[in-house]
């Protein structure tokens, strides 16, 4: 399977796919940059994906991955580095798989708020941790890597949300 970087992101100058890739100076200047990238994800999700149903919600993901594939990939060759920390995009882009059937969530009872507080901290938790073999897909080549692992911790981040309320169901 040859996974190639798309090429017309070399067309753009530095300060456009440097500027898109980092969120400006929230991955720049920020301590703690994922954090704020999961942050301005959790504020994209309540902009442009709550109103939309899980098809919709699939479909500008995966528009919005590509995009993150194409500046993240390119913006790490142009810092000379693999996966750089001031690289934020992929972060925003994936959060908004945390909630994939949020709805079924707030219709059995859970408010939106903690629903969306315990998405954003399980998200944090397996983009840090990695487990489940996450962290290997950081080994894809460029900006697929960059972008797969934080796809995979926010479908985890998912089932984890789901599984939890499932339980509660059960034992409560």
């Amino acid at each position: 399977m040859a996974w190639r970087q798309p090429i017309w992101p070399r067309l753009l100058p530095d300060r456009v796919v440097l500027g898109l890739a980092t969120l400006g100076p929230v991955g720049r200047r920020l301590r703690a940059p994922g954090t704020w990238g999961s942050v301005a994800g959790l504020l994209y999700f309540t902009v442009f994906f709550y109103p939309l149903d899980t098809a919709g919600l699939l479909l500008l993901s995966a528009a919005g991955a590509y995009l993150a594939v194409a500046f993240c990939g390119e913006a790490a060759f142009r810092m000379r580095r693999k996966d750089p920390g001031e690289v934020i995009l992929d972060e925003l882009v994936a959060m908004p798989l945390c909630f994939l059937g949020w709805r079924d969530l707030a219709a059995q009872g859970w408010p939106n708020w903690a629903i969306f507080l315990g998405g954003f901290a399980l998200f944090r938790l397996y983009d840090i941790a990695k487990p489940f073999g996450i962290r290997r897909l950081q080994n894809w080549p460029a900006g697929w890597g960059i972008v797969a692992d934080d796809i995979a911790a926010a479908l985890a981040s998912c089932f984890t949300l789901h599984l939890g309320a499932w339980l509660w169901a059960v034992w409560r």
